[in-house]
Protein backbone atom coordinates (compact mmCIF):
# COMPACT_ATOMS: atom_id res chain seq x y z
CA UNK A 1 0.00 0.00 0.00
CA UNK A 2 0.83 3.66 -0.79
CA UNK A 3 2.13 5.16 2.54
CA UNK A 4 3.21 8.51 1.70
CA UNK A 5 1.59 12.09 1.11
CA UNK A 6 2.90 14.79 -0.74
CA UNK A 7 2.06 18.60 0.79
CA UNK A 8 2.52 21.40 -1.91
CA UNK A 9 2.72 24.57 0.73
CA UNK A 10 2.84 27.89 -1.53
CA UNK A 11 3.34 30.56 0.36
CA UNK A 12 3.59 34.21 -0.47
CA UNK A 13 7.23 34.27 0.07
CA UNK A 14 8.48 30.67 -0.98
CA UNK A 15 7.22 27.37 -2.27
CA UNK A 16 7.37 24.44 -0.37
CA UNK A 17 6.84 20.81 -0.68
CA UNK A 18 7.19 18.49 1.85
CA UNK A 19 6.25 14.81 2.22
CA UNK A 20 4.95 12.71 5.01
CA UNK A 21 4.71 9.23 6.24
CA UNK A 22 1.09 8.13 7.09
CA UNK A 23 2.13 8.29 11.19
CA UNK A 24 2.58 12.66 10.06
CA UNK A 25 6.32 12.53 10.28
CA UNK A 26 7.90 14.29 7.58
CA UNK A 27 10.06 12.19 5.43
CA UNK A 28 11.63 15.02 2.91
CA UNK A 29 11.40 19.09 2.33
CA UNK A 30 12.43 21.67 -0.25
CA UNK A 31 12.07 25.15 -0.44
CA UNK A 32 12.63 27.98 -2.45
CA UNK A 33 11.97 31.57 -2.28
CA UNK A 34 11.31 33.79 -5.08
CA UNK A 35 11.37 36.96 -6.13
CA UNK A 36 8.69 39.86 -4.68
CA UNK A 37 8.02 42.75 -7.07
CA UNK A 38 6.70 45.61 -5.68
CA UNK A 39 6.20 47.89 -9.17
CA UNK A 40 4.04 50.87 -6.67
CA UNK A 41 3.54 52.00 -3.42
CA UNK A 42 0.88 49.64 -1.97
CA UNK A 43 1.35 46.83 -5.21
CA UNK A 44 2.60 43.64 -4.37
CA UNK A 45 3.22 41.33 -7.62
CA UNK A 46 4.41 37.80 -7.94
CA UNK A 47 5.57 36.41 -11.33
CA UNK A 48 3.23 33.05 -12.18
CA UNK A 49 5.96 31.36 -13.46
CA UNK A 50 8.46 31.71 -10.75
CA UNK A 51 5.42 30.21 -8.40
CA UNK A 52 5.07 27.36 -10.91
CA UNK A 53 9.08 26.73 -11.23
CA UNK A 54 9.80 26.50 -7.36
CA UNK A 55 7.07 24.67 -7.05
CA UNK A 56 7.87 21.92 -9.44
CA UNK A 57 11.59 22.04 -8.68
CA UNK A 58 10.86 21.95 -4.71
CA UNK A 59 8.25 18.84 -5.33
CA UNK A 60 11.38 16.83 -7.49
CA UNK A 61 13.66 17.94 -4.44
CA UNK A 62 11.53 16.90 -1.72
CA UNK A 63 11.18 13.16 -3.32
CA UNK A 64 14.64 12.70 -3.81
CA UNK A 65 15.04 13.87 -0.04
CA UNK A 66 12.80 11.44 1.00
CA UNK A 67 14.13 8.57 -0.85
CA UNK A 68 11.27 7.69 -2.47
CA UNK A 69 9.95 7.65 -5.98
CA UNK A 70 6.15 8.60 -7.14
CA UNK A 71 5.47 5.94 -7.60
CA UNK A 72 4.78 5.42 -3.66
CA UNK A 73 2.80 8.66 -3.04
CA UNK A 74 -0.74 7.71 -2.30
CA UNK A 75 -1.89 11.78 -2.96
CA UNK A 76 -0.61 14.95 -3.45
CA UNK A 77 -2.34 17.97 -1.27
CA UNK A 78 -2.36 21.49 -2.25
CA UNK A 79 -2.59 24.56 0.08
CA UNK A 80 -1.81 28.18 -0.96
CA UNK A 81 -1.39 32.00 0.06
CA UNK A 82 -4.74 33.01 -0.60
CA UNK A 83 -6.86 35.34 -2.51
CA UNK A 84 -3.84 35.78 -4.77
CA UNK A 85 -5.20 36.42 -8.07
CA UNK A 86 -4.02 34.58 -11.56
CA UNK A 87 -5.00 34.92 -14.90
CA UNK A 88 -4.13 32.67 -18.22
CA UNK A 89 -4.79 32.24 -21.17
CA UNK A 90 -6.74 28.75 -21.86
CA UNK A 91 -5.11 28.29 -25.00
CA UNK A 92 -1.80 29.05 -24.27
CA UNK A 93 -1.75 28.33 -20.32
CA UNK A 94 0.26 31.89 -19.85
CA UNK A 95 -0.59 34.45 -17.14
CA UNK A 96 -1.64 37.90 -18.96
CA UNK A 97 -0.03 39.49 -16.25
CA UNK A 98 1.85 38.71 -12.80
CA UNK A 99 -0.39 37.24 -10.10
CA UNK A 100 -2.01 40.34 -7.46
CA UNK A 101 -0.86 39.06 -4.40
CA UNK A 102 -3.05 39.59 -1.49
CA UNK A 103 -1.29 42.06 0.25
CA UNK A 104 -2.03 44.49 -2.60
CA UNK A 105 -3.69 47.80 -2.53
CA UNK A 106 -4.04 49.00 -5.60
CA UNK A 107 -7.96 48.52 -5.80
CA UNK A 108 -8.57 50.35 -2.32
CA UNK A 109 -10.28 53.39 -3.54
CA UNK A 110 -12.28 51.46 -6.39
CA UNK A 111 -13.19 49.44 -2.96
CA UNK A 112 -14.07 52.41 -1.55
CA UNK A 113 -16.33 53.36 -4.55
CA UNK A 114 -18.26 50.14 -4.87
CA UNK A 115 -19.25 50.44 -1.46
CA UNK A 116 -20.84 53.83 -1.46
CA UNK A 117 -22.60 53.04 -4.52
CA UNK A 118 -23.99 49.81 -2.71
CA UNK A 119 -24.94 51.89 0.29
CA UNK A 120 -26.28 54.97 -2.20
CA UNK A 121 -28.58 51.35 -3.87
CA UNK A 122 -29.80 50.51 -0.08
CA UNK A 123 -27.93 47.64 -0.04
CA UNK A 124 -24.50 47.53 1.86
CA UNK A 125 -24.92 44.43 3.42
CA UNK A 126 -25.12 42.50 0.18
CA UNK A 127 -21.37 41.46 0.42
CA UNK A 128 -21.26 40.19 3.78
CA UNK A 129 -24.67 38.68 4.32
CA UNK A 130 -23.47 36.47 0.83
CA UNK A 131 -19.81 36.17 1.34
CA UNK A 132 -19.35 36.81 5.02
CA UNK A 133 -16.56 38.98 3.83
CA UNK A 134 -16.21 42.89 4.03
CA UNK A 135 -15.56 44.68 0.29
CA UNK A 136 -12.25 44.97 0.79
CA UNK A 137 -8.71 44.64 -1.78
CA UNK A 138 -7.47 42.20 -0.21
CA UNK A 139 -9.99 39.89 -1.55
CA UNK A 140 -10.12 38.69 -5.40
CA UNK A 141 -12.81 40.14 -7.30
CA UNK A 142 -11.46 43.35 -7.07
CA UNK A 143 -8.19 42.25 -8.75
CA UNK A 144 -9.86 40.26 -11.13
CA UNK A 145 -11.65 43.72 -12.36
CA UNK A 146 -8.50 45.46 -12.03
CA UNK A 147 -6.99 42.82 -14.78
CA UNK A 148 -9.71 42.90 -16.77
CA UNK A 149 -10.03 46.73 -16.99
CA UNK A 150 -6.28 47.33 -17.16
CA UNK A 151 -4.87 44.69 -19.58
CA UNK A 152 -5.24 45.00 -23.27
CA UNK A 153 -7.88 42.28 -24.56
CA UNK A 154 -8.43 40.82 -21.44
CA UNK A 155 -12.17 41.62 -20.77
CA UNK A 156 -13.08 40.55 -24.28
CA UNK A 157 -10.95 37.34 -23.93
CA UNK A 158 -12.74 36.71 -21.29
CA UNK A 159 -16.16 36.93 -22.50
CA UNK A 160 -15.50 34.44 -24.94
CA UNK A 161 -14.25 32.23 -22.31
CA UNK A 162 -10.83 32.00 -23.49
CA UNK A 163 -9.37 32.81 -19.72
CA UNK A 164 -9.16 31.28 -16.53
CA UNK A 165 -9.37 32.45 -13.23
CA UNK A 166 -7.79 30.61 -10.10
CA UNK A 167 -6.10 31.58 -6.75
CA UNK A 168 -2.96 30.34 -6.75
CA UNK A 169 -4.35 26.51 -5.80
CA UNK A 170 -6.39 26.43 -9.17
CA UNK A 171 -3.39 27.88 -11.01
CA UNK A 172 -0.71 24.94 -9.84
CA UNK A 173 -3.83 22.67 -10.42
CA UNK A 174 -3.70 23.61 -14.32
CA UNK A 175 -0.44 23.33 -14.65
CA UNK A 176 -0.11 19.74 -12.50
CA UNK A 177 -2.76 17.95 -15.13
CA UNK A 178 -1.52 19.92 -17.38
CA UNK A 179 -4.40 22.26 -18.62
CA UNK A 180 -7.06 19.57 -17.75
CA UNK A 181 -8.60 20.71 -14.79
CA UNK A 182 -9.98 24.32 -13.86
CA UNK A 183 -10.79 23.61 -10.31
CA UNK A 184 -11.00 24.96 -6.09
CA UNK A 185 -12.02 24.11 -3.01
CA UNK A 186 -14.51 25.76 -1.14
CA UNK A 187 -12.41 27.30 1.15
CA UNK A 188 -10.32 28.85 -1.59
CA UNK A 189 -13.66 29.95 -3.00
CA UNK A 190 -14.64 31.82 0.22
CA UNK A 191 -12.12 34.30 0.02
CA UNK A 192 -13.18 35.56 -3.54
CA UNK A 193 -16.06 37.87 -2.85
CA UNK A 194 -17.80 35.96 -5.58
CA UNK A 195 -18.75 32.98 -3.50
CA UNK A 196 -22.25 32.04 -1.83
CA UNK A 197 -21.08 30.83 1.54
CA UNK A 198 -24.39 29.49 2.40
CA UNK A 199 -25.80 28.03 -0.85
CA UNK A 200 -21.95 27.26 -1.86
CA UNK A 201 -22.04 27.99 -5.00
CA UNK A 202 -20.99 31.00 -7.21
CA UNK A 203 -23.37 33.81 -6.71
CA UNK A 204 -24.83 35.36 -9.50
CA UNK A 205 -25.70 38.81 -7.90
CA UNK A 206 -22.18 39.46 -7.33
CA UNK A 207 -20.29 38.08 -10.34
CA UNK A 208 -23.15 41.12 -12.24
CA UNK A 209 -22.02 43.38 -9.97
CA UNK A 210 -18.84 42.76 -10.40
CA UNK A 211 -19.28 42.27 -14.22
CA UNK A 212 -17.12 39.52 -13.88
CA UNK A 213 -18.46 36.37 -16.59
CA UNK A 214 -19.05 32.98 -15.01
CA UNK A 215 -16.81 31.22 -17.50
CA UNK A 216 -13.73 32.61 -16.21
CA UNK A 217 -14.38 30.77 -12.36
CA UNK A 218 -13.17 27.20 -11.49
CA UNK A 219 -15.12 24.29 -10.57
CA UNK A 220 -15.64 24.34 -6.84
CA UNK A 221 -14.92 21.01 -4.87
CA UNK A 222 -14.78 19.48 -1.62
CA UNK A 223 -11.41 20.37 0.50
CA UNK A 224 -10.55 16.39 -0.01
CA UNK A 225 -11.71 15.70 -3.44
CA UNK A 226 -10.41 13.92 -6.51
CA UNK A 227 -8.91 16.76 -8.44
CA UNK A 228 -7.30 14.47 -10.81
CA UNK A 229 -3.76 13.35 -11.59
CA UNK A 230 -0.75 14.92 -12.70
CA UNK A 231 0.61 14.93 -16.07
CA UNK A 232 3.24 11.63 -15.95
CA UNK A 233 6.15 13.83 -16.76
CA UNK A 234 5.80 15.93 -13.82
CA UNK A 235 7.09 13.62 -11.32
CA UNK A 236 7.85 10.90 -13.09
CA UNK A 237 4.39 8.83 -12.82
CA UNK A 238 0.69 10.15 -12.72
CA UNK A 239 -0.06 10.99 -9.27
CA UNK A 240 -3.61 11.28 -7.73
CA UNK A 241 -4.23 15.27 -6.20
CA UNK A 242 -6.51 14.34 -3.42
CA UNK A 243 -7.09 18.01 -1.12
CA UNK A 244 -7.14 21.54 -1.69
CA UNK A 245 -7.48 24.22 0.56
CA UNK A 246 -6.31 28.15 1.27
CA UNK A 247 -3.39 28.09 3.73
CA UNK A 248 -5.59 29.32 7.01
CA UNK A 249 -7.70 26.58 6.85
CA UNK A 250 -5.03 24.10 6.15
CA UNK A 251 -3.34 25.11 9.34
CA UNK A 252 -6.50 24.70 11.15
CA UNK A 253 -7.17 21.36 9.73
CA UNK A 254 -3.38 20.00 10.79
CA UNK A 255 -3.80 21.79 14.41
CA UNK A 256 -7.08 18.95 14.20
CA UNK A 257 -9.50 22.10 15.16
CA UNK A 258 -12.15 19.69 14.32
CA UNK A 259 -14.36 20.90 16.83
CA UNK A 260 -16.50 24.22 17.51
CA UNK A 261 -14.80 26.35 19.34
CA UNK A 262 -11.59 25.13 18.87
CA UNK A 263 -8.84 27.89 17.79
CA UNK A 264 -5.62 28.24 16.08
CA UNK A 265 -3.09 31.06 14.95
CA UNK A 266 -0.71 30.99 12.28
CA UNK A 267 1.94 33.21 12.11
CA UNK A 268 3.92 33.13 8.52
CA UNK A 269 4.29 36.10 6.43
CA UNK A 270 1.26 37.25 8.02
CA UNK A 271 -1.10 36.63 10.97
CA UNK A 272 -4.68 34.77 11.00
CA UNK A 273 -6.29 33.41 13.78
CA UNK A 274 -9.54 31.24 12.60
CA UNK A 275 -12.18 30.03 15.46
CA UNK A 276 -13.94 26.49 14.39
CA UNK A 277 -17.59 27.79 14.07
CA UNK A 278 -19.02 24.06 13.02
CA UNK A 279 -22.54 24.20 10.62
CA UNK A 280 -23.00 27.88 12.24
CA UNK A 281 -22.07 30.94 10.02
CA UNK A 282 -21.19 33.43 12.70
CA UNK A 283 -22.08 37.19 11.43
CA UNK A 284 -19.12 39.01 13.22
CA UNK A 285 -20.12 42.81 14.24
CA UNK A 286 -16.72 43.46 15.35
CA UNK A 287 -14.78 43.73 11.85
CA UNK A 288 -14.35 39.62 11.61
CA UNK A 289 -14.15 37.54 8.89
CA UNK A 290 -16.91 34.91 8.29
CA UNK A 291 -15.52 32.26 6.17
CA UNK A 292 -15.37 28.34 4.74
CA UNK A 293 -13.27 26.43 7.24
CA UNK A 294 -13.69 23.18 5.16
CA UNK A 295 -15.74 21.17 3.36
CA UNK A 296 -16.27 17.30 3.33
CA UNK A 297 -18.76 14.91 2.23
CA UNK A 298 -20.43 18.17 1.13
CA UNK A 299 -21.09 18.98 4.74
CA UNK A 300 -19.51 22.60 5.41
CA UNK A 301 -17.80 23.46 8.48
CA UNK A 302 -17.31 27.36 9.03
CA UNK A 303 -14.86 29.80 10.85
CA UNK A 304 -14.46 32.88 12.45
CA UNK A 305 -11.65 34.90 11.16
CA UNK A 306 -9.07 38.13 12.18
CA UNK A 307 -6.48 38.75 9.43
CA UNK A 308 -3.78 40.81 9.96
CA UNK A 309 -1.62 41.40 6.80
CA UNK A 310 2.18 41.03 8.38
CA UNK A 311 3.82 38.95 10.93
CA UNK A 312 7.13 37.40 9.35
CA UNK A 313 7.01 40.18 6.82
CA UNK A 314 7.67 42.69 8.69
CA UNK A 315 10.72 40.33 10.06
CA UNK A 316 11.74 39.79 6.45
CA UNK A 317 11.71 43.76 5.63
CA UNK A 318 14.31 44.16 8.53
CA UNK A 319 16.34 41.64 7.46
CA UNK A 320 16.28 42.74 3.90
CA UNK A 321 15.86 46.17 3.70
CA UNK A 322 16.97 47.22 7.01
CA UNK A 323 20.20 44.88 7.33
CA UNK A 324 19.28 44.47 10.99
CA UNK A 325 20.56 41.01 10.91
CA UNK A 326 21.45 38.28 8.79
CA UNK A 327 18.80 35.54 9.62
CA UNK A 328 15.61 35.67 11.29
CA UNK A 329 16.43 32.95 13.74
CA UNK A 330 18.46 35.51 15.14
CA UNK A 331 15.90 38.49 16.13
CA UNK A 332 14.96 35.88 19.27
CA UNK A 333 18.89 36.18 20.63
CA UNK A 334 18.04 40.31 20.17
CA UNK A 335 15.61 40.65 22.51
CA UNK A 336 17.74 39.43 25.20
CA UNK A 337 19.76 42.77 24.94
CA UNK A 338 16.91 44.89 24.51
CA UNK A 339 16.76 47.71 27.06
CA UNK A 340 13.74 49.21 25.96
CA UNK A 341 11.85 47.16 23.42
CA UNK A 342 8.81 46.98 25.58
CA UNK A 343 8.50 51.02 25.31
CA UNK A 344 8.89 51.27 21.57
CA UNK A 345 5.72 50.27 19.59
CA UNK A 346 6.05 49.17 15.54
CA UNK A 347 2.68 49.69 14.35
CA UNK A 348 3.66 47.38 10.70
CA UNK A 349 0.68 49.41 8.93
CA UNK A 350 3.11 48.84 5.47
CA UNK A 351 0.38 47.73 3.16
CA UNK A 352 -2.63 49.27 5.41
CA UNK A 353 -4.14 46.97 8.47
CA UNK A 354 -6.46 43.95 8.31
CA UNK A 355 -9.11 43.25 11.28
CA UNK A 356 -10.41 44.44 13.09
CA UNK A 357 -8.86 47.93 11.91
CA UNK A 358 -9.28 47.52 8.14
CA UNK A 359 -7.99 50.92 7.23
CA UNK A 360 -6.01 50.39 3.83
CA UNK A 361 -4.86 53.89 3.84
CA UNK A 362 -2.49 53.20 7.55
CA UNK A 363 1.02 53.21 6.75
CA UNK A 364 3.72 51.56 9.20
CA UNK A 365 5.27 53.78 11.96
CA UNK A 366 7.82 53.53 15.00
CA UNK A 367 6.79 55.12 17.87
CA UNK A 368 8.54 56.08 21.39
CA UNK A 369 11.98 56.38 20.26
CA UNK A 370 14.61 58.17 21.64
CA UNK A 371 18.30 58.36 21.69
CA UNK A 372 18.86 55.32 23.66
CA UNK A 373 16.42 53.22 21.39
CA UNK A 374 18.51 50.26 19.46
CA UNK A 375 18.55 48.38 16.97
CA UNK A 376 17.65 45.11 19.50
CA UNK A 377 14.72 47.42 20.98
CA UNK A 378 13.26 47.70 17.14
CA UNK A 379 13.58 44.28 16.22
CA UNK A 380 11.71 43.50 19.93
CA UNK A 381 9.57 46.06 19.20
CA UNK A 382 8.30 44.37 15.92
CA UNK A 383 8.10 40.82 17.09
CA UNK A 384 5.77 42.02 19.80
CA UNK A 385 3.42 44.01 17.54
CA UNK A 386 2.24 40.54 16.23
CA UNK A 387 1.64 39.74 20.23
CA UNK A 388 -0.47 43.04 20.00
CA UNK A 389 -2.35 42.57 17.03
CA UNK A 390 -3.23 39.02 17.98
CA UNK A 391 -4.35 40.58 21.08
CA UNK A 392 -6.69 42.84 18.92
CA UNK A 393 -8.12 39.86 17.03
CA UNK A 394 -9.23 37.60 20.43
CA UNK A 395 -10.99 40.94 22.28
CA UNK A 396 -12.47 41.35 18.80
CA UNK A 397 -13.53 37.52 18.73
CA UNK A 398 -14.86 38.03 22.81
CA UNK A 399 -17.11 41.09 21.71
CA UNK A 400 -18.72 38.43 19.55
CA UNK A 401 -19.36 36.18 22.34
CA UNK A 402 -16.54 33.97 21.93
CA UNK A 403 -13.50 34.02 24.15
CA UNK A 404 -10.64 30.62 23.00
CA UNK A 405 -9.61 29.60 26.72
CA UNK A 406 -6.29 27.68 24.81
CA UNK A 407 -4.81 29.04 21.57
CA UNK A 408 -3.37 26.48 19.17
CA UNK A 409 -0.31 27.79 17.28
CA UNK A 410 2.06 27.30 14.18
CA UNK A 411 4.24 29.11 11.25
CA UNK A 412 7.62 30.00 11.21
CA UNK A 413 7.59 32.64 14.36
CA UNK A 414 6.16 29.58 16.31
CA UNK A 415 9.69 28.40 16.98
CA UNK A 416 10.50 31.87 18.85
CA UNK A 417 9.64 31.41 22.64
CA UNK A 418 10.16 34.82 23.36
CA UNK A 419 6.81 35.38 20.89
CA UNK A 420 4.86 32.93 22.38
CA UNK A 421 5.65 33.81 25.90
CA UNK A 422 4.52 37.09 25.50
CA UNK A 423 1.84 36.30 23.38
CA UNK A 424 0.59 33.88 26.45
CA UNK A 425 1.24 37.21 28.81
CA UNK A 426 -0.95 39.76 26.14
CA UNK A 427 -3.38 37.03 26.18
CA UNK A 428 -4.03 36.00 29.30
CA UNK A 429 -4.97 32.35 27.85
CA UNK A 430 -1.95 29.35 27.32
CA UNK A 431 -0.96 28.99 24.40
CA UNK A 432 0.04 25.79 23.00
CA UNK A 433 2.64 24.63 20.38
CA UNK A 434 2.55 21.15 18.52
CA UNK A 435 5.68 19.32 17.93
CA UNK A 436 5.46 19.52 14.06
CA UNK A 437 4.83 23.74 13.71
CA UNK A 438 4.06 23.25 9.65
CA UNK A 439 0.27 22.49 10.13
CA UNK A 440 -0.26 24.09 7.22
CA UNK A 441 1.42 21.36 4.71
CA UNK A 442 0.43 18.49 7.38
CA UNK A 443 -3.30 19.67 6.76
CA UNK A 444 -3.78 19.59 3.46
CA UNK A 445 -1.93 16.08 3.38
CA UNK A 446 -4.27 15.19 5.62
CA UNK A 447 -7.15 16.42 3.20
CA UNK A 448 -5.50 14.52 0.59
CA UNK A 449 -4.87 11.22 3.25
CA UNK A 450 -8.72 11.16 3.54
CA UNK A 451 -9.72 11.25 0.45
CA UNK A 452 -7.71 8.62 -0.71
CA UNK A 453 -8.57 6.24 2.23
CA UNK A 454 -5.57 6.20 4.20
CA UNK A 455 -7.56 7.64 7.16
CA UNK A 456 -10.40 6.71 8.03
CA UNK A 457 -11.62 9.59 9.74
CA UNK A 458 -10.71 12.98 11.25
CA UNK A 459 -10.83 11.34 14.74
CA UNK A 460 -7.39 9.22 12.92
CA UNK A 461 -6.24 12.84 12.04
CA UNK A 462 -6.62 14.38 15.58
CA UNK A 463 -4.07 11.45 17.10
CA UNK A 464 -1.27 13.23 15.39
CA UNK A 465 -1.44 16.29 16.84
CA UNK A 466 1.31 16.16 20.03
CA UNK A 467 1.86 18.76 21.99
CA UNK A 468 5.42 20.27 22.20
CA UNK A 469 5.16 23.04 25.11
CA UNK A 470 2.18 24.91 26.43
CA UNK A 471 3.45 28.83 27.14
CA UNK A 472 1.31 30.39 30.58
CA UNK A 473 0.67 33.81 31.43
CA UNK A 474 3.57 35.11 33.60
CA UNK A 475 3.02 38.53 33.82
CA UNK A 476 0.13 40.47 35.96
CA UNK A 477 -2.93 41.92 34.71
CA UNK A 478 -1.63 45.89 35.26
CA UNK A 479 1.33 44.63 32.79
CA UNK A 480 -0.75 43.55 30.50
CA UNK A 481 -3.42 46.33 30.45
CA UNK A 482 -0.94 49.38 30.08
CA UNK A 483 1.12 47.44 27.10
CA UNK A 484 -2.03 47.19 25.56
CA UNK A 485 -3.41 50.74 25.99
CA UNK A 486 0.25 51.82 24.98
CA UNK A 487 -0.38 49.76 21.37
CA UNK A 488 -4.21 51.05 20.92
CA UNK A 489 -2.82 54.81 21.22
CA UNK A 490 -0.56 53.85 18.57
CA UNK A 491 -3.01 52.51 16.25
CA UNK A 492 -5.06 55.20 16.62
CA UNK A 493 -2.15 57.95 16.12
CA UNK A 494 -1.75 55.66 12.70
CA UNK A 495 -4.87 55.16 11.48
CA UNK A 496 -5.60 57.19 7.89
Amino acid sequence: MKQFLLAIDQGTTSSRAIVYSRDGSRAGLAQQEYTQHFPHDGWVEHEPEDIWQTTLSSCREALQKAGISAEQLASIGITNQRETTVIWDRRTGEAIHRAIVWQDRRTASWCQKMQKRLENEGRPELINSRTGLVLDSYFSASKICWLLDNIPGARAAANAGHLAFGTVDSYLLWKLTGGKRHATDASNASRTLLFNIHTQQWDAELLELFAIPAKLLPEVLDSAAYFGDTEADILGVPVRIGGIAGDQQAAAFGQACFEAGMTKSTYGTGCFMLMNTGDTVVKSTHNLLTTVAWRLNGKTTYALEGSIFMAGATMQWLRDKMHFFGDSAASEAMTTFSQHGESVMFVPAFTGLGAPWWDSGARGAIYGLTRDTGIEDIVTAALLSVCYQTRDLLDAMALDGFSPTRIRVDGGMAANNFVMQRLADLLACPVDRPQITETTALGVACLAGLECGLYASTDEISQLWLLDRSFTPSQPEQWRQQQYRRWQDAVHRTLS
